[in-house]
């Protein structure tokens, strides 16, 4: 005869697991990837509403340290063999992408990014867990402190991080430069034949070709491209090793070079261990070095979409000489208006750089003895300039300059008209003469190139060579031609 008891229910999986820490006990969620001291720090941090994650360059960075540092203390002996290759799995799968939505502190927080480095090594150490078939948790098999940080300290870990992800992404900026830079060098070969006037101080000055106007953006992205190298450069010394002031406590001797070595294998990039920890510990000055120059990128691209808005002006009522691509209606009230909205994004881009500017410029003027506590909004302020910036290259290269054209006639109309021809005859009739025809010109609405042959001061076949685009544009490589 069968039983008459029903059979009991399985329990439900736990929601909670109990973690420790100095402050006391709290409850994680269970199935959580992070511990308490993301817990407690994502409790006291809510400023931006923005978790790490959303830089992956920053995550990834910090997977590269974690994993680099296992392998170190692995090859000293410092760390179990088992552990490290459990804690080295999972860093690799976290530099591919996994596990990103567990990075939740604030990219603004206290402490000097201990607790992005808690974050990291909570996620690690849970991770490397089950890999190893363990529950998440259970940190007497792998601890986040005691393992996943041995031989570290935030002071070292999270600036030799920030670093990292600042190299991955000012690379990402650079190819998007090299994209607009080759989409203004493309623009200047289209127009090298469209003579147009120049202008200096928003007045008529001497001719030029639209070309050269546009060969002079794309020189300018270029030579940015090389500060942005060099900046690049500086931030590839790391001070990973120096542990909490730079002294070394409490990692082994041969931990830092050893670590770098692996460091440099994982990141592929030429880090090297700086000769002083202590002073690279407390020294934000490459921070510094790479917003300057991130200033001066979004300064001068800001002043090229300037120039790009002005001679687009118009169409009718404006200067009017090149047409920008429409995207988009430019209002709600006027039918067929089209605004420059493209340029205009990237002049905020640019204002935002410059503001990011002063931000990290005051969090490193505002560190103290043997450590900034500042570097966390140094890290968001940089990332955000690097990844606006790329955005808005990239956005400008194919939404505006791929698509500009000339209006030809017009511009050749324009330099007939204006009276800076008179400069070019300066050598050829005197100051006082071009002078005096450029004021009647300007008085009467005639052209220079009518008086001068009505006053007899030139004949047809002399302004015409004088005159000639080549001449009036690139005198000195058509004398020497």
């Amino acid at each position: 005869m069968g039983s008459t008891y029903a059979a009991e229910p399985s329990p439900l999986p736990a929601a909670f697991r109990s973690e420790h820490d100095l402050l006391g006990d709290r409850d994680v969620p269970a199935d959580a990837y992070y511990g308490i001291h993301t817990l407690r720090a994502v409790e006291n941090f809510p400023i931006t509403g923005t978790p790490i994650s959303v830089y992956p360059e920053l995550v990834a960075a910090l997977a590269c340290v974690k994993q680099a540092a296992a392998l170190a203390n692995r090859d000293l002996g410092t760390l179990d063999g088992h552990k490290a290759d459990a804690i080295v799995a999972a860093c690799e799968e976290i530099r591919g992408g996994k596990l990103h939505d567990a990075f939740v502190v604030d990219v603004i927080q206290g402490g000097a990014g201990t607790s992005t480095n808690m974050n990291a090594n909570e996620v690690v150490a849970n991770r490397a867990l089950e890999l190893l078939g363990h529950a998440k948790g259970e940190y007497r098999h792998v601890h986040p402190l005691e393992d996943v940080n041995a031989g570290q300290s935030t002071n070292d870990v999270y600036p030799t991080a920030v670093k990292i992800a600042l190299d991955f992404t000012a690379q990402r900026l650079l190819d998007a430069m090299e994209v607009l830079r080759d989409a203004f060098a493309a623009k200047a070969e289209e127009f090298a034949d469209v003579l147009k006037m120049g202008r200096t101080q928003l007045q008529d000055a001497v001719p030029m070709t639209l070309g050269q106007e546009f060969a002079t953006y794309a020189i300018m992205l270029e030579e940015d491209r090389k500060r942005l190298g060099e900046a690049c450069e500086l931030i590839r010394e790391i001070n990973l090793g120096g542990t909490a002031i730079g002294t070394g406590l409490n990692a082994h001797p041969r931990y830092a070079a050893v670590a770098c070595g692996h460091l440099r294998d994982i990141t592929g990039l030429p880090l090297s261990v700086a000769d002083d920890l202590v002073e690279a510990t407390q020294d934000a000055g490459a921070f510094v070095q790479l917003s300057g120059v991130l200033k001066r990128i979004a300064v001068k691209l800001s002043k090229t979409c300037n120039d790009l808005r002005l001679l687009s002006c118009g169409p009718r009522a404006g200067l009017g000489e090149i047409n920008l691509p429409p995207v988009q209606a430019g209002s709600s009230i006027m039918p067929g208006k089209v605004n420059p909205v493209v340029p205009e994004v990237v002049n905020q881009i640019a204002f935002e750089v410059i503001g990011n500017d002063m931000a990290v410029t005051m969090a490193a003027e505002a560190g103290q003895l043997q450590l900034n506590a500042f570097e966390p909004v140094i890290a968001h302020s940089l990332l955000k300039s690097l990844t606006h910036l790329r955005a808005g290259c990239l956005t400008l290269a194919e939404r505006c300059v791929t698509g500009i054209t000339a209006n030809r006639e017009h511009l050749a109309d324009l330099v007939a008209h204006s009276i800076g021809l008179a400069t070019a005859l300066n050598p050829h009739i005197g100051y006082e003469q071009a002078t005096a025809v450029a004021k009647e010109a300007l008085e009467s609405g005639r052209s220079v190139r009518e008086l001068v042959l009505e006053k007899g001061l030139l004949t047809e076949d002399e302004l015409a060579r004088i005159l000639h685009p080549d001449n009036l544009a690139r005198p000195h490589t058509a004398r020497t031609a």
